[in-house]
């Protein structure tokens, strides 16, 4: 595997190593230049980049990618998989949101309802929510104790080993938003009618232990993050930043896969398309 851009790793969170939430600011702005024309046009062109790698990716069907996207109640999810994946053909790229588990899931251990939506050769996911709701808004509601916490911990590094062993590349982003960040785009959900479906009457309750929530990430982070499936740190106050942050690590990441077109098979050099 082909290296990959060295000035990302100082938002990945180290593996073995002491981390801190707040070693990354939020409304961090160094992705952006003094240009909002010349964003657009660099988060364009690596959209076209994306789009032509995942073309050989799909037709190759040896790889399969990752992309896990976590982050609090509108950090802006859906808005990176619009904007990341604005250039993609829809071929070969497939999301998978996590909701409330249902009865079915609950029934069976947590990552049985996660494992069913893995990529398969050729393809790209996208993780809207994931298995790690499971050491998150548990842990924060006090749905399982601390010893369920790391013990999960190490069943997730476990699992994502696994993937990884059975060639597939994972990519773990938590879109870093502040609170300050979080109410404001609430309230324009709340004052757009084109968004308000948007709104949940809930994510307040999950406002209200941001505290929590803060050292729930913080420690999955810590605890899972590795070398084969690291976790990066987006500061995604500025929707702009993050789109642009995570199209240079899902572009860097491909390029690191030296994909190739598969060759021609012989008896193609053959054909003679008719008049």
């Amino acid at each position: 595997m082909a290296n990959q851009d060295k000035s990302l790793d100082q938002y990945k969170v180290k593996p073995n190593s002491k981390f801190s939430l707040s070693s990354i600011y939020p409304n961090d702005k160094s992705e952006r230049s003094d240009s909002k024309a010349k964003d657009a046009l660099t988060l364009e062109k690596l959209a076209t980049e994306i789009n032509a790698l995942q073309d050989i990716l799909h037709a190759q069907a040896k790889h399969k990618v990752l992309l896990i996207l976590q982050g609090m109640d509108a950090s802006g999810k859906d808005g990176t998989v619009k904007h990341v994946f604005s250039e993609c053909d829809p071929l070969g790229i497939r999301l998978a949101s996590f909701k409330a588990p249902s009865s079915e899931e609950l029934a069976r251990d947590y990552l049985w309802r996660v494992h069913a939506q893995v990529p398969k050769k050729g393809e790209v996911v996208i993780f809207n929510r994931s298995h790690y709701e499971d050491v998150l808004i548990v842990k924060v509601h006090d749905w399982i104790d601390e010893a369920e916490c790391k013990r999960r911990y190490a069943q997730i590094n476990d699992f994502e080993r696994m993937l990884t062993e059975t060639g597939t590349t994972i990519i773990k982003c938590f879109l870093h938003i502040s609170k300050e960040e979080q109410k404001v785009r609430m309230e324009e959900r709340l004052g757009d009618p084109t968004k308000i479906w948007k709104f949940n009457p809930n994510d307040l309750n999950e406002r209200a232990v941001w505290s929590k929530y803060m050292v729930a990430y913080e420690n999955a982070l810590q605890a899972t993050s590795t070398n084969d499936a690291p976790w990066y740190v987006i500061p995604a106050d500025s929707k702009t930043n993050r789109n642009l942050l995570i199209s240079r690590i899902l572009l860097s990441t491909l390029k690191s896969l030296a994909l190739e077109h598969p060759p021609v098979p012989d008896e193609y050099h053959k054909i003679i398309v008719e008049d």
